[in-house]
């Protein structure tokens, strides 16, 4: 029984800590169809030609915005002299400097804010200095993982600096487009660019490991989804420029959480760290060892507890979860590809989100029994055996839904070239869907019925073509499926 043509791209919640101007100073999925092609980033002549060319179209009308505290970047979006850049750039000042890339200094004056969620704001030139260059803003849903982006802006002060990398993730549930092109203070509010220099999103925020730190390779956008609405509203004159929306921050550096120690009693609350979609979060560090096999759980009777799992060091690492805890708590279990520092975030799934949780990380590696008074509950139980990946969980209201409306989770692993692995989901509440995309999200393998048709399980055994992180799709066969399930990757 065939399924619904499979369509997908990333569905990542932002994972990061914030780092802003001055200091940088649902269905969370578009539809894809695997046989469109892939842009491929080979170094070529005609690449060199392609990244000159954006960069001389886009770049006159990129500028440097002054403040009294800090700075960042801006895009001048019509020739009369309207710019668009973060809310988080201009602060709390209605006055700012703009340095245009010709050399030339206005006075501008802010105009607009986006709302609690959406970390933008509007500048206009004075003066009325007309005929300016402009950045033609892309289509909505135009963006694409695996293409190629660019971001201009002044990092460090260094106005009109470009880099080049590409899109690795979409995240539309929490408003963002994540990119591997470099990100640095100052770049804030200055433009992400397609190949054909359109704006496909405004640069916003990036993950470090520290207030103090530069890029790690996760840059994170506001997507013209958001953008459009927002230069609409100021135009029309529907914002009110004294209405002076929240920013995300990062007050907090990631601490040390001990392995099989005792839970960890934390709040979220308005100290917290600062997502662009106004969620809170605090991070927590520890130290893993390459094959070992963690279990991290987030409990609330507050808040609505939403997990994320990286690696600071290795930017193609990433895990989280919402539900899989029960009773809307959040559990991941990994096998950790690396050894190294990882990051843990401690997030509420919605904008405000306020109250106390325990945070506990367990490990394979301890023999150790729970913390007396631990409340957490005992996991469901799991075949053992020699895992890459297991998870247990529930698929259903609240999770995205493909282009059928069935519900789905992503999870990821670490692969190399000529492994073989067996993938097996099961559940007894639904009839199962499973998808094995590579690590350019290309399809690798699915399966609706294993052992032939005789099971609602689904199983996908194959040798995966390439070394890097792969994305297993856990989905419901159709529309009605949701319900417990188990995955394992072996």
């Amino acid at each position: 029984m065939a399924h619904a043509a499979w369509k997908g791209l990333t569905s990542g919640t932002l994972a990061l800590s914030t780092l802003l101007a001055g200091g940088m100073g649902g269905s969370p999925l578009l539809p894809l169809n695997w046989s469109e092609p892939r842009p491929v980033l080979a170094q070529s002549p005609q690449d060199e030609a392609t990244t000159i060319q954006v960069y001389e179209q886009a770049s006159p009308a990129v500028v440097a915005i002054d403040t009294r505290t800090g700075g960042g970047s801006g895009t001048i979006v019509d020739s009369s002299g309207l710019i668009l850049t973060n809310a988080h750039v201009v602060g709390a000042d209605r006055v700012v400097t703009v340095r245009l890339a010709d050399g030339r200094t206005f006075q501008g004056d802010v105009v607009g804010y986006g709302d609690n969620r959406i970390d933008l704001a509007a500048v206009r030139l004075r003066g009325n200095p007309g005929n300016l260059p402009v950045v033609s803003i892309a289509a909505p849903n135009s963006v694409r993982v695996g293409q190629r982006a660019f971001a201009i802006g002044s990092p460090f002060g260094l106005q009109g600096t470009l880099t080049v990398g590409i899109i690795s993730r979409i995240d539309t549930q929490r408003g963002l487009i994540q990119t591997d092109a470099a990100i640095n203070p100052g770049n804030s509010g200055g433009p992400l660019l397609n190949s054909n220099g359109e704006l496909i999103g405004v640069n916003t925020s990036i993950f470090t490991t520290s207030r103090s730190g530069g890029s790690v390779g996760i840059g994170f956008a506001i997507p013209t989804e958001e953008v459009d609405p927002f230069l609409a509203a100021v135009r029309s004159g529907q914002i009110d420029p004294s209405s002076r929306g929240s920013a995300p921050r990062s007050s907090r550096d990631p601490e040390p959480i001990a392995l099989n120690g005792i839970p960890v009693e934390g709040r979220l609350d308005n100290s917290s760290n600062v997502l662009p979609d106004g969620s809170y979060f605090n991070p927590y560090i520890f130290e893993g060892q390459a094959g070992q096999t963690v279990e991290i759980e987030m409990l609330s009777r507050d808040v609505d507890p939403y997990l994320i799992l990286l690696s600071p060091e290795q930017d193609d690492f990433f895990i989280e979860d919402d539900d899989s805890a029960g009773n809307y708590n959040a559990r991941l279990r990994a096998q950790l590809p690396y050894t190294g520092s990882y990051i843990v975030l401690a997030n509420a799934f919605a904008r405000g989100e306020s109250g106390d949780y325990q945070l506990r990380i367990s490990s394979n590696e301890s023999n150790e029994s729970p913390s007396p008074g631990s409340s957490f509950p005992d996991n469901q139980s799991l075949p053992e055996g020699n895992y890459i990946l297991r998870q247990s969980g529930s698929l259903g209201p609240g999770d995205p839904t493909l282009s059928d409306n069935s519900y789905f989770k992503e999870y990821t692993f670490r692969g190399q070239r000529n492994q073989t692995v067996n993938i097996r989901l099961s559940s007894p509440d639904f009839d199962t869907y499973l998808v094995l995309l590579d690590p350019q999200r290309n399809l690798v393998s699915e399966n609706d019925d294993a052992m032939g048709g005789a099971t609602t399980d689904s199983e996908i055994t194959t040798t995966l073509p390439s070394d890097g992180t792969y994305t297993v799709i856990v989905n419901a066969f159709d529309s009605s499926g949701q319900g417990r399930f188990t995955l394992t990757v072996q």
